[in-house]
C-alpha cells in the first residue's frame, strides 16, 4: 500500500481510535485523526483526504450527517468514505448509510485484518477512479484534418464537439503565425496573378 493517499480517521472511542491509527500509519499511510465530526469536516475542506475512516455515532456531526456533506462539496476528487458502526447491520440502517453516500462498512469490534481489507479495496477503487478520469481527460483527434471523435465513435469537427457538450461558440479568426505563413503569401501570390494577367493582356 502506499502513502500517497491520506486516511482521516474520526472516531471518539479513544480505543478503537488507536488501533485505527496503529494499523493505517502501518500500512504506510499518511494520517489524521479526529474525535468528532465536526472537527473531521472542517479538515476535510482544507485537505480533502483520499479515505475517510469513520464512527457512525460521533459529537457534534455523526458519522452520516459527515458523509453527506462531504459528497455534497465533492467535485473532482473522490473521497472513499468507510463506515464504523457497533448497531446490527439492519436494512433500514444499510439503506441510511448508503443514501448518504457511504462506500463500505466495520463492524466493531474491529480486527486488525478486516481494515487491511478495506483500505485494499478502498485503494483499488480510487486506482481505478484516477484512470477513468486520465482515460475520459484524452480527446481522439485526427492529426491531419483535426476532427474528433466523439462518444458515438464518430468523426465531427472539434467546432461542433465543443459545442455540444459546452454551449459555447467559436469565432474564426487568424493568428499572427498563420497571418505571415499562410495568408500573406497567399495574397501575395493572387496579387502577382493579377499583375501577370494585367500585362498579358496589354500586350
Amino acid at each position: 500500500m502506499s502513502s500517497q493517499f491520506k486516511v482521516h480517521i474520526v472516531e471518539d472511542d479513544k480505543t478503537t481510535r488507536r488501533l485505527l491509527e496503529n494499523v493505517t500509519s502501518m500500512l504506510g499511510y499518511d494520517i489524521k485523526s479526529y474525535e468528532n465530526g465536526q472537527q473531521a469536516w472542517d479538515a476535510f475542506q482544507v485537505e480533502r483526504p483520499h479515505i475517510v475512516i469513520s464512527d457512525w455515532m460521533l459529537p457534534e456531526m455523526d458519522g452520516l450527517e459527515l458523509c453527506r456533506k462531504l459528497r455534497e462539496s465533492m467535485k473532482d476528487s473522490y473521497t472513499y468514505f468507510v463506515l464504523i458502526s457497533a448497531q446490527k447491520r439492519s436494512r433500514p440502517n444499510l439503506e441510511a448509510a448508503i443514501n448518504a453516500g457511504v462506500d463500505d462498512f466495520l463492524k466493531k469490534p474491529i480486527g486488525s485484518d478486516e481494515i487491511w481489507n478495506r483500505l485494499r479495496v478502498a485503494e483499488r477503487i480510487l486506482n481505478f477512479n484516477q484512470q477513468v478520469k486520465r482515460l475520459e481527460s484524452l480527446i481522439p483527434i485526427c492529426c491531419y484534418c483535426k476532427k474528433v471523435r466523439n462518444d458515438g465513435d464518430l468523426w465531427e469537427q472539434i467546432e461542433q464537439y465543443v459545442n455540444e457538450r459546452t454551449g459555447a461558440d467559436f469565432t474564426h479568426s487568424i493568428c499572427p503565425s498563420c497571418m505571415d505563413t499562410h495568408v500573406r503569401p497567399q495574397m501575395e501570390s493572387y496579387k502577382q496573378s493579377l499583375k501577370d494577367k494585367a500585362r498579358a493582356t496589354a500586350e
